[in-house]
């Protein structure tokens, strides 16, 4: 044990393992309860570090959960990026290690401004709201990276109830402050009351957890949707090769031609491989035979239009035509996917920079929500499905929630299966239901409780048909987003801060 409190490269070496293992407590493992084991030997291995100390341990934990939680981006620059093996390597390795930097910050601001060793408890909590703290900065900082959250791990866990009322973030403060209040549980015997107060804040959250597992926040509005999701399994690298477009056009036409009559037809991200306007002829016809079933199709297509200043833009987008109306523009965009940062210098130096359709713009936040069979529908596009309160801002106006998807990017790596993880968080979270078109798997229908209900395999061309049921009112979390957290643990910081200074003082 004492090897993980001190300084060295054995606590450092543990502190690598810790974080990595956080990978077997989501998707596809979904390990849960080495979640609260990552979490409780990071807090253990911070405990007497001096703060430079603090940092370097954090970087270790940090690199280890992103090294084994996203070796899938090594798939996307090697595979479709066209870089060499060494060049992947290096450029997977400087990613990740970039994001170790997050909880290199957190450990050392833990060191030299929070901790509080001399009070177990106040500690614990401390810390539980410093661990959310770091998911939500890192979420945040330069257009943020939410990914990893712990309180995934909880989709299918006893703490799984607790998500309609604090997102996500309740689900990681909660997994933090147990995982704490465990390393403290033998400092606390020496008072009672401590002890006892420690054992009602371990319990509280999993038993309020389970009580609220399966409660119904969201009430059904109208009658139920047949849906049928199109998967095409275009693979990436014929994507978007001007020969193959006829044929990709093709298969969807035909697949949709061939499916049964359904209130909603939908097609993955860009589906439709071809600006809009280009188009126009394939999804006039498209219109006409959605509305003579009496239906809405709904699909990705890139599509150009003018910016606020009048400058003419690309946007990678969803449409609706037949019965249903609107065009989202997507706003969280992946940075080298879809735009390049400093792309004046980067553009050119490796094939990986100049990769199809990697020059959208951003989508303006005040859009309006696409309409379908009269009812209102969230639409987040690939990667915005991630961002919990990006999410919950468009799911409050919504009946119902899209999501669609090109996953070929990582290929038979964990990547795609984290994401579906996240997207199920997303319906779970909002109390509706989810549908989730992707061009090579996973479609899915996800219940209001995150629960799948219709799927279709992984690198398969198909058709998904299942029902899904608007919702009506919202849920704890939808109402007050993550405002109660902010709160929660800015009263938390200022008790450690405060209590801090005066023991400098005493």
């Amino acid at each position: 044990m004492h090897w993980i409190t001190r300084p060295g490269w054995p606590g450092n070496l543990i502190s690598l393992v810790a974080g990595a293992i956080t990978t077997l407590a989501l998707a596809p493992f979904d390990l849960w309860p080495l979640a609260i084991l990552s979490i409780a030997l990071f807090y253990l291995g911070l405990r007497d570090l001096q703060p430079r100390q603090a940092a370097w341990r954090g970087w270790w934990y940090g690199f280890g959960l992103f090294a084994a939680g996203t070796s899938w981006v090594y798939v996307s620059i090697h595979d479709y990026g066209a870089a060499s093996p060494p060049l992947a390597a290096f450029l997977t390795l400087g990613f990740v290690a970039g994001l170790g930097l997050f909880f290199t910050l957190a450990a050392w601001l833990w060191a030299r401004w929070i901790r509080r060793v001399e009070a177990p408890l106040a500690d614990a909590l401390a810390f539980a709201a410093l661990w959310l703290a770091q998911e939500a900065f890192r979420g945040w900082f330069l257009t943020g990276f939410p990914w990893l959250y712990a309180g995934y791990s909880q989709l299918d866990g006893p703490l799984a109830g607790l998500a309609p009322i604090g997102g996500v973030w309740l689900l990681s403060f909660s997994l933090a402050l147990s995982a704490a209040l465990l390393v403290n549980l033998p400092r606390l015997r020496a008072d009672k009351r401590f002890l006892a107060a420690g054992i009602v804040l371990l319990l509280a959250p999993w038993v309020a957890g389970i009580a609220f597992s399966g409660h119904a926040w969201t009430k059904p509005a109208g009658q139920p949707l047949k849906v049928a999701a199109m998967q095409g399994n275009v693979p990436q690298n014929l994507k978007w090769d001007p020969a193959q477009l006829n044929a990709q056009l093709a298969r969807y036409r035909d697949m949709s031609l061939s499916a049964e009559p359904t209130d909603l037809i939908v097609w993955p991200e860009t589906a439709v491989p071809v600006l809009k306007e280009q188009a126009i002829g394939y999804l006039s016809v498209m219109d006409r035979f959605a509305s003579d079933r009496q239906a809405a199709l709904i699909t990705g297509v890139p599509l150009r239009q003018p910016n606020e200043r009048g400058e003419m833009r690309y946007y990678n987008a969803v449409s609706v035509i037949g019965q249903g109306s609107g065009d989202y523009l997507k706003q969280k965009l992946v940075p080298f996917g879809e735009y390049v940062p400093l792309q004046e210098v980067l553009r050119g130096l490796i094939e990986f920079f100049n990769l199809p359709m990697s020059d959208f713009a951003r989508g303006p936040s005040e859009q309006p929500l696409l309409e379908a069979k009269g009812y209102r529908i969230a639409t987040y596009i690939c990667y915005e499905v991630v961002y919990p309160e990006f999410a919950a801002e468009l799911a409050a106006r919504s009946d119902l929630l899209l999501t669609v998807s090109n996953d070929a990017w990582f290929g038979r790596s964990i990547g795609p299966l984290q994401h579906l993880q996240m997207a199920q968080m997303r319906a779970l979270e909002a109390g509706r239901w989810m549908i989730r078109a992707t061009n090579n798997g996973i479609t899915v229908l996800i219940d209001p409780f995150g629960h799948i209900t219709e799927q279709l395999p992984q690198f398969e061309q198909g058709v998904m048909y299942g029902e899904v049921q608007p919702m009506q009112h919202l849920t704890p979390y939808l109402q007050w987003r993550a405002w109660p957290m902010v709160i929660l643990c800015a009263l938390l910081f200022g008790w450690a801060l405060l209590a801090s200074r005066m023991a400098k003082t005493v």
